[in-house]
């Protein structure tokens, strides 16, 4: 008994150990192609976890991929792809460069920017979403489906935004910290309203539940301000960088706050992503540890972790499940009203708040990058059964599309602004 257990585990290893060579290969395979075609890195592992799933891979080699990642991905491998989203968003929160924020076009335009980057686009989605729910939502609650739409058309990702504004060397510019912090202000609103959302589609929605659930969220930022700021940087006092390396006892104390910070945001309906998000927040003042960090962490949770869910993803998006004319028509619909809806909204809240045309442009089209976020709404709505498989398929590659318009973008209005921007091939 005891041998067959070992055997067990022993083939359970060697199948993860075979779909990470795969995901870990083809994601930094696709980033080094993308960076050639001066698209951002992070486009090309998107897509490298589109083509291993029933898209490519999975179409012309179905008994293959079966064979390799099963016929539903593997827990593990969604497991591992939660850890990394985690600790990618650590790494992007103590990236913020609070200071520029001080310009005061900059808090001028942080809350309509990041309001009208929600409320706009929401109406559009839910709008959408009761047209196409005759062709698309069968059985499934209009409601629901529709504010899943909603969302989805709603939501920046702040993950993937902070790469591109990292490897274009924008992440502590004006336009790049205005972008990072309106998208994060954003995320927090579409994850209460995918909290709501999923009240109403368990019948547990009540004003009352969602005035405690805000207050609640209203007590922890409370909290992070007045004890664990502190807190952290009595640690970091403490356990100083010596010689340019995080001290291995620093760095599981920071693991471990990190990952309790994720549990309690999820408890919070927030999600454990935000958690990593919140913790790089409370170090990002500490620019030796920031970048020491970088250096022993960061790469490895690029390299590693992202590819990962990005595959896992992937696996679940069928592109060829678009076959009639009116699927095309709507995808078509989609992608108009989704980057119109987030761009000129946004590109006009900007300029009333002083910025020229090209820069507030720019803005807008930097908010219009969903992919992460929205990737995970969507593996959200596809899960509970409230997305059918068509809507997800083209909601993915809304959220695909919008984020690849993002490297022509900057590579065209950059120069308009007199910026200097670099991509950073290693990004």
């Amino acid at each position: 008994m005891k041998i067959m257990v070992a055997q067990q585990s022993e083939a359970l290893l060697i199948s993860v150990l075979l779909q990470l060579v795969i995901m870990v290969g083809a994601a930094r395979a696709l980033n080094l192609l993308f960076r050639r075609w001066g698209q951002p890195g992070v486009i090309g592992e998107i897509v490298a976890g589109l083509l291993l799933g029933p898209s490519l891979f999975g179409h012309f080699f179905p008994g293959v991929s079966a064979e390799v990642f099963g016929l539903q991905p593997a827990p593990s491998i969604m497991i591992l792809s939660q850890i990394g989203l985690i600790l990618l968003m650590f790494q992007i929160g103590m990236g913020f460069e609070f200071s520029r924020l001080r310009e005061p076009r900059a808090r001028r335009a942080l809350l309509p920017v990041a309001a009208v980057s929600v409320v706009v686009p929401l109406g559009l989605g839910v709008w959408l979403g009761y047209l196409s729910a005759p062709y698309f939502a069968g059985e499934i609650p209009v409601r629901i489906y529709a504010l899943f739409c909603g969302v989805a058309m709603a939501i920046t990702a702040v993950p993937v935004l902070g790469r591109i504004l990292a490897g274009y060397g924008m992440l502590r510019q004006e336009l790049g910290v205005l972008a990072i912090s309106a998208a994060a202000i954003n995320d927090i609103a579409g994850w209460l309203l995918l909290a709501v959302v999923g009240a109403l589609a368990a019948a547990k929605f009540s004003v009352g539940r969602e005035v405690l659930h805000l207050a609640l969220v209203f007590g922890f930022v409370l909290l992070c301000i007045f004890m664990l700021r502190p807190a952290t940087n009595f640690l970091l006092k403490t356990f100083p960088v010596r010689e340019g390396e995080v001290p291995p006892t620093l760095m599981s104390i920071i693991l471990i706050a990190v990952f309790m910070l994720g549990m309690v945001t999820f408890k919070l309906g927030l999600f454990g992503i935000f958690g990593g998000f919140v913790g790089g927040l409370l170090v990002h003042e500490h620019q030796e540890f920031c970048t020491a960090w970088r250096r022993q962490v960061g790469g490895f949770v690029l390299v590693f972790f992202l590819p990962i869910f990005f595959t896992y993803t992937g696996l679940h998006t069928n592109l060829l499940g678009l076959t009639t004319r009116t699927d095309f028509l709507w995808l078509l619909t989609f992608l108009m009203v989704s980057i119109a809806g987030k761009i000129v909204p946004v590109t006009l809240a900007a300029k009333w708040a002083g910025y020229q045309t090209h820069a507030a442009l720019l803005l807008g089209v930097l908010m219009n990058t969903r992919a992460l976020m929205e990737l995970i709404v969507l593996n959200i709505g596809l899960q509970t059964g409230f997305l059918p498989p068509k809507m997800f398929t083209i909601l993915v590659t809304m959220a695909v599309v919008t984020t690849v318009m993002v490297g022509p973008a900057l590579k065209f209005l950059t120069p308009k602004l007199g910026l200097t921007t670099s991509i950073d091939i290693e990004a």
